[in-house]
């Protein structure tokens, strides 16, 4: 039997819930279909839950230098099972808010794995359950998966994708992470934090290549004064399990004994049994779905938004994206822009950037500034004891508009909406130094940034001619 909706959105992640609701809101009627939970990679085991854990290390580091703040503690111990049952708690609460939030807004959610019979017409079969659903629209929001690399193992019950190491019921004593992306980075700065012996193998010159060079130099010279040790070009060949410990064998001729291993290597797009072809749907040869700016894809009326677009593998641009596609197939025209997309990495430090880096700018030979302040000369982060960091702007050399900025230290994550909103709206240094930023804060790190592009520095000394 059919049921006619106005669309039907496949998968229930932070791209297609809030499709579903965008949709929703506007007066259609629409279905959510999802195989699994309520929110996706996301919520369930990604975004939501790494962070969980991670508010549990940052703690950790707290009470490890009350000392500095003239609080005086007892022994600190770390109770993981109460850390990890914590991180169930938040992700089945939000996943009943989520629940609670759909059907408020009048959306049949629907559970199972759907599959297309035509172009729109999908068949979705639950446990007991199959049933046709018929649209003259479809999202499509079924997001990644992890990637296995064929040449290691991943039978052996010590070695994780992500997925497996969040809910790890213990903490390695050695740990090895193949890939230092913000995936190998983000589980590196968690377990070393709770006291883990961690090394990185990244295949790349240096961990967080794709962040730029700034980034990279800076925090492989943190994670190395952690203690987190780092092989760059380093090759894994092969993982060879032993009863007692693993075998990580890597450039050929090197060895390294670890308790546990997290393969971080990346996420590749999810089609599978979505028969795309019976909706004249193809893929791209890494299995993405191309899609226009509004992100419709070839056949009309059919829309891809999220990991699968392979575009970007962030959860604000699933939703965003899930945004614009809601609209459009509604009839209100929106297109997707990408210029001022903030990527946050939740090490500790933290990082966050926007806009363009300086290597984008040399290749398009745009003329550009770098102004760089140092967390060490605010204010507000001497007296909150957190120093480590800058925040930079890149700005264009003779229109002064702001291209890229790039934060490290505390709270970066919400520091960089400052110059999200700014490179979206045009703005330049003058806009951001006209602005009264409120003291003591970290964001005064922005308007002391601008004013030292301008070559007007307010706390720090001004450059001398030579």
């Amino acid at each position: 039997m059919k049921n006619p909706f106005d669309l039907v959105v496949v998968g229930a992640g932070p791209g297609g819930y809030v499709a579903a609701i965008v949709a929703a809101q506007m007066g259609a009627h629409v279905a959510l279909v999802e195989q699994e939970h309520l929110g996706g990679t996301c919520l369930n085991v990604g975004c939501i839950p790494s962070k969980t854990l991670l508010a549990s290390a940052e703690l950790l580091h707290a009470c490890k230098r009350a000392g500095e703040l003239g609080i005086r503690t007892g022994p600190i111990q770390v109770d993981f099972p109460v850390i990890q049952a914590r991180k169930d708690k938040v992700i089945t609460q939000i996943r009943k808010s989520l629940q609670g939030l759909l059907e408020s807004n009048r959306i049949e959610i629907i559970k199972g794995r759907a599959a297309f019979e035509s172009p729109y017409l999908l068949r979705v079969k639950g446990t007991t359950t199959s049933s046709l659903l018929e649209a003259p629209k479809i999202i499509l929001a079924t997001g990644s998966k992890p990637l296995h690399l064929k040449t290691l193992p991943m039978n052996d019950p010590r070695i994780f994708d992500s997925t497996g190491l969040l809910n790890i019921d213990h903490i390695p004593t050695r740990l090895a992470i193949v890939g230092g992306g913000y995936i190998g980075c983000e589980f590196a700065s968690l377990f070393q934090a709770l006291g883990s012996q961690v090394t990185i193998f990244e295949a790349l010159p240096s961990i967080l290549s794709l962040q730029g060079e700034t980034v990279a130099k800076f925090m492989t010279q943190t994670f190395k004064a952690q203690g987190i040790q780092i092989h760059a070009n380093a090759k894994v060949d092969k993982i060879d399990p032993h009863p007692k410990n693993l075998q990580i064998h890597f450039n050929q001729k090197q060895t390294l004994e670890a308790d546990s291993v997290l393969i971080a290597a990346g996420r590749t797009v999810y089609t599978e049994g979505l028969c795309l072809s019976k909706a004249g749907l193809t893929t791209t040869s890494r299995g993405a779905i191309e899609v226009s700016a509004s992100m419709e894809t070839e056949v009309s009326g059919i829309y891809a938004i999220g990991d699968l677009t392979g575009i970007s593998m962030l959860a604000h641009v699933a939703s965003h994206q899930g945004m614009v596609a809601a609209c459009h197939a509604l009839g209100v025209p929106k297109t997707m822009h990408y210029h001022a997309v903030p990527a946050v990495i939740f090490t500790y430090p933290e990082v966050a950037t926007v806009g363009l880096d300086e290597a984008i700018l040399h290749q398009q030979n745009i003329p550009f500034d770098v102004a760089t302040f140092p967390f060490q000369a605010l204010g507000k982060a001497q007296a909150i004891g957190h120093t480590e960091g800058f925040c930079q702007i890149l700005s264009h050399k003779e229109t002064q508009a702001i291209l890229g900025a790039i934060v490290i230290g505390h709270n970066a994550s919400n520091l960089i909406g400052e110059m999200a909103l700014a490179i979206e709206n045009e703005l330049t240094l003058p806009c951001v130094t006209a602005t009264i930023h409120a003291h003591p804060t970290l964001a005064e790190g922005w308007l002391e940034a601008a004013a030292l592009g301008l070559k007007t520095p307010i706390h720090l000394p001004p450059k001398r001619p030579s």
